[in-house]
């Protein structure tokens, strides 16, 4: 299957559901793909293949849809997953970046031991939209010693500024609305 297959199959199991979690939003669901083995499959793949001659040493998932595609993608690449979290949830000595959001602060906390210096790291999550908690998880990695190969999503939501967060860096997405 192509990514171009792929991207439609994906495509065409996210649902659209208005006014959630507010009026006026338009929010993309993509239970409907997690419950089909083949889109799911199909989007793993699709998010790896980008990365397969990139030396990727781990796959970073943030919390909590990025568990789901980042470990799937690194079971396809044949590296290690590492988590990225929420406070108080990764059980030893941790770092953690702080960002803002549109209305106040959140934080974001990986295991230093998490990767070796200078290891590779793709940042895998379901959504690009505004880019903090994106650039926050780039942000982690490199303060354990990390380097960023890059960032995988399923969805980006192309309207917002979410790849103007990341700089640089080299982001790819299933899908873009």
């Amino acid at each position: 299957m192509t990514n171009s297959d792929a991207a439609s199959l994906v495509a065409s199991r996210i649902r659209d559901v208005p006014d959630f979690p507010k009026p006026g939003i338009m929010f993309k669901d993509i239970t409907p793909m997690l419950a089909d083995p083949e889109a799911l499959d199909a989007a793993a793949t699709a998010l790896a293949d980008p990365w397969r001659d990139a030396a990727v040493g781990k796959v970073v998932g943030i919390e909590s849809r990025g568990f789901i595609f980042g470990a799937l993608v690194a079971q396809k690449l044949g590296c290690g997953f590492v988590p990225v979290r929420k406070p108080g949830k990764l059980p030893a000595d941790t770092e953690s970046v702080s960002y803002k959001l549109e209305y106040g602060t959140d934080t974001l906390e990986i295991h230093r031991d998490g990767l070796a210096a200078g290891e590779s790291a793709l940042v895998v999550d379901d959504l690009l939209a505004t880019g903090g908690t994106a650039a926050a998880a780039c942000e982690l990695v490199e303060k354990v010693g990390g380097k960023v190969a890059g960032c995988a999503f399923v969805v980006e939501l192309g309207f917002l500024p979410g790849r103007e967060k990341l700089g640089d860096r080299r982001c790819e997405a299933l899908i873009t609305y």
